[in-house]
């Protein structure tokens, strides 16, 4: 798979450019960093996606048909 099918080209987007950054350079130390820094990332995205769909079926509940 590409990384072109995983991340749609978005000029200066970082997580492309993360993405494509070159790993055989780091050390076994950075490369623990940036897991924990991409393991804090994904916790604080799927805290928003939760408070969007509780937002979301609020939204719903309220304007629901009788």
């Amino acid at each position: 798979m590409d990384l072109e099918d995983l991340f749609p080209s978005k000029p200066g987007d970082p997580l492309v450019e993360r993405a494509r950054q070159d790993l055989d350079p780091m050390s076994i130390e950075e490369l623990q960093a940036r897991i924990a820094a991409l393991k804090a990332e994904i916790a604080r995205v799927e805290t928003h996606m939760q408070r969007a769909q509780t937002h979301r079926s609020a939204a719903e509940e309220l304007f629901k048909k009788p």
